[in-house]
Formats: C-alpha cells, structure tokens, sequence
C-alpha cells in the first residue's frame, strides 16, 4: 500500500522535489532545513497532506546527504550535523582525495538510510501497541520527558536550555485559551487570536537570523582546487569503512529514537566511537576515511529514524520534526497512536516514499558533484537577499497579513540575540511546538482526577517518565559537585 502511495506521479516528483531541494540546502552554508521547510511549508497548503510531508521529509534527509560537500570541499559545513565531517573529509580533499570522500559520505548514507527505513516498518507497529495504553498524563509526562532530553542534549548549560524551554512554553499560551475561549496576551490584536504562528517564529529564529549572522560574518572559503575525480572509493577505502559505517547505522538509529537526539548527536557520538575502537586513532583529523564514513551514515539514519516516535506517539525528537508535527497538524492530522488506523495511507507512504528517496540521493549526489562546486560559488551578497525575499513571501502567505511578516522579522532579531548570547533555539521551539498539546494533556489530567495532581506519579508509565526527566534535571548538578571542572570540559570538547 506504502508503495503504491509513494509511486503515484505526483508524489514521485514531491519527493524528488525535497530530495533535490535539501540536498542544495544542505549544500548552501548558513541555511539549513528547519529555515527551509519553514518557508516552503505555505507552498504546500494546496496540495495533499501525503505529498506534502513527503517533500518535507525528502528536504530534512537530503540535507544531511548534501552538508558532507561543503565539509569535504570547503570545510564549512552546510547544517549542523556535518560539523564533525569537516576533521577528515576536507583533509582528504587537501590530500586530492575529495573524490572518495564525498562517495563513501553518499555510499554510506545510503546504507544508513535504507536500513534506518526498514528498521520504521519492524520498530512503528510495537510501539503503536504501547501508545494505546496512554491518556492524557502519560503524554504530559512524555512531553516533559522529550524536552528535557533535548535540553540535556544539546546545551552546554542546562540552565540556559530551560530557560529557553520557559520561553516557548510562554510563547505557546498567546491566543485563545483551547478550553475556556478567554482571549490571552493578544492585545486586542485580531491576528493573534490563533496565537503566534510556528512557521513565522521558525523562520524568524533560523532563517532571517542566519541571514543577518552570514551578513555580519565573513566567511574564508578555501575551495579545493581542481575537479573531483574518482569518486568511487576502492577496496582498501571500503574495507576501512565497512565497519564504520556498520556502526554508524546502529547508533544513528537508537539516538534518533530518542527524543534530543537527533543526527547532530548522533555525527559526534559516532566520530568518538570510531576513533575510539580504531587501532589507529591518530589518523582521525588528518583524513582518515572512517572519520567521514562513520557520521555521515549515522546522520542520515537519525534523520529517518526520528520519524518513528513522531509518527507513533506524535511527538517530535527535534526541531525539525516539530516543523513537521506543525506541518501535519496545519494539515489537520494529529500523529499518534491513531494515525496508523486514520491515515494508512499517508504512514506507509511516508515510510515507502523513503525508500525511493534514498535512492533519488545516491543517484542525485554523484553525477551532480561538479553543479554543487558551482553553486558554492554564489556570493553571499545574492544569496542573502533571495533567502530574505523568501521567508518574506512565505510568512505573508500563510494569512495575508504583515502581522506574520511582522512576527518572522520580530523573532529574527530575537534569533540573532540569542547567537549571540549562545542561546539555542531549539529547546524554544520545541517546547513552542508542544506548548499546547501539553497545556492541554495537563488541564485533561487534571479535570479527571478533579484538580488531584498525583496522578501523574500514580500511574506507572507517567511517573517513569517523570522520574527519568527529574534524573536528567539533577545529574549536571551531581555531576559539578562531584567534580567542578565537568561542565567546563562538556563545553571544552563539545
């Protein structure tokens, strides 16, 4: 059934459209596919959800096979989770070896990908199982699990993460109360009725605020000189990268079940255990081929296994499968436990269409190598403009009004403050994005148990997830009075 959705011509071309689309965002330095997916996703209004989120997930996967290039090549990575790939890859293309590079980055991808894919179709069904057992303060519990993963993750300081967790949740209650009608925090404003929209916020925070970074940044490109050559690697590269590439997949997939963790995590976490395991570890950061094998695989197999818990329990992992949640529920489907027996179709055609996707990149990534090398020569004083005009367009299609593009550029300069202040935004958005659903999973609770809130802790599923979230609260405090120099070696090696 998931084929026969995914094969539909429309759907081919939605997909090869997102393939296409994040694999020259993953190229591009500065943008990447949160911004991206925010600024298409008005497009997609008029077509359906299936098609729809096929391209958007087509655009979050392709950018991780298209960061490796301007990594390998120029040793600026296009999105955040090609960072380590830079140690080794441009090393190789220093030592003329772009060309085995970029290959066992797209060959291992690939693998990572597709096996990620099949691991969707075995890990959904049991996990659906279990989510049919939760009511509203085992999702609230989930919620609080998720972000505080997230932001035990992906912040040096926990403290900071929280504080940008509190923002969004604040954020989140602008607009009508969803149980009462009692207007919040809207000024009288008419437009904020609906609250703050999720695509003029995301694009505010990683769009316009990547624009003014790259504006004021000015960015070295030491290009690799010549044409990239031999780009399939030879049996010596593959034997070093097997096994890397073995373990990449294995790791990428359990992290990015995990709400936080994500491909970012998942690249250095498999760079450490890659240099970790090898008989040679002072090859990795001067062009060891496993050094690029290892995360460019893990990665992608995040990326696509992140799907899993979005789709199963309705909760996104990261940022970017919180542009998703939002995308679905626009589109008025909420994911869940339910959503495999409401819309089959779109399910197993998202998980099918990946498949083909995987396929469009392998086959994309090699032949196009000489067109990417081109692109990364775009001045940024075009570049930047066009992105500009885009998040501009987009944010005023959503409703036709300027309060949108209002809100986009409000939060762009919230976005390059918090750069600044080394804030991350993606514990804001995720608790943005969730805010409601958990205001209302807490207010459900609490009307069943007649404002009681024990019955968080008195049933077993929610109080483990409390209990794990209150875990990961208190652990950097244990962990700096046990040993005060911690967090300032977290940050050192981060």
């Amino acid at each position: 059934m998931g084929f026969m959705v995914a094969f539909q011509p429309v759907n081919i071309l939605s997909c090869f459209a997102g393939c296409f689309i994040g694999t020259l965002i993953g190229v591009l330095p500065g943008l990447g596919p949160v911004a991206t997916m925010s600024f298409l996703l008005p497009l997609t209004y008029h077509s359906s959800p299936v098609t729809s989120i096929i391209m958007l997930a087509g655009i979050y996967y392709g950018a991780m096979y298209g960061g490796s290039t301007t990594s390998i090549l120029v040793r600026i990575p296009g999105e955040s989770a090609s960072v380590v790939t830079c140690l080794d890859g441009h090393q190789m293309a220093l030592q003329g070896r772009a060309g085995p590079a970029l290959g066992i980055a797209a060959f291992g991808s690939f693998i990572g990908g597709t096996i990620a894919t099949v691991g969707m179709v075995f890990f959904s069904l049991p996990l659906v199982e279990f989510a049919i057992k939760f009511g509203p303060p085992e999702y609230f519990s989930l919620m609080i699990l998720g972000m505080m993963i997230l932001t035990f993750l992906s912040s040096a300081s926990i403290v900071r993460g929280l504080m940008m967790a509190a923002f969004g949740l604040v954020l989140a209650t602008f607009g009508l109360d969803s149980i009462s009608g009692v207007e919040r925090f809207t000024f009288r404003i008419n437009e904020m009725m609906d609250g703050f929209g999720a695509v003029p916020v995301s694009m505010g925070l990683y769009g316009i605020s990547d624009v003014l970074e790259n504006i004021e940044t000015q960015i070295r490109k030491e290009m690799v000189i010549g044409k990239v050559k031999d780009i399939l690697p030879n049996r010596q590269d593959w034997a070093r990268s097997i096994g890397a590439i073995f373990r990449g997949t294995i790791l990428g997939f359990f992290l990015g079940l995990l709400p936080g963790g994500g491909a970012t995590v998942a690249s250095f976490a498999s760079y450490a255990i890659e240099k970790k395991v090898s008989k040679h570890p002072e090859r990795f950061g001067k062009g060891a081929i496993e050094g690029v094998a290892a995360p460019e695989t893990a990665n992608n197999t995040a990326s696509q296994a992140s799907f899993i818990p979005l789709l199963t329990l309705g909760i996104p992992s990261n940022v970017v499968t919180a542009v998703l949640l939002g995308a679905l529920i626009i589109h008025g489907i909420t994911p869940g436990p339910l959503l495999l027996a409401q819309h089959p179709d779109l399910f197993w055609g998202v998980i099918a269409s990946m498949y083909v996707g995987n396929g469009m990149l392998l086959a994309l990534n090699l032949p196009l190598i000489g067109i990417w090398i081109q692109v990364l020569k775009i001045p940024a004083k075009y570049l930047m403009p066009m992105i500009t005009l885009f998040c501009i367009v987009g944010a005023y299609s959503l409703n036709n009004s300027l309060v949108d593009v209002a809100i986009m550029l409000i939060f762009g300069l919230i976005g390059y403050v918090m750069n600044k202040l080394s804030l991350e935004g993606a514990p804001l958005i995720l608790a943005f994005i969730l805010g409601p659903m958990m205001e209302t999973a807490l207010r459900q609770s609490l009307l069943k148990s007649d404002g009681d809130f024990s019955i968080f802790i008195t049933r077993p599923i929610s109080a483990a997830f409390l209990a794990v979230s209150f875990i990961l609260l208190v652990l950097p405090l244990i962990t700096k009075v046990r040993r005060p120099g911690a967090v300032l070696d977290k940050v050192e090696t981060g």
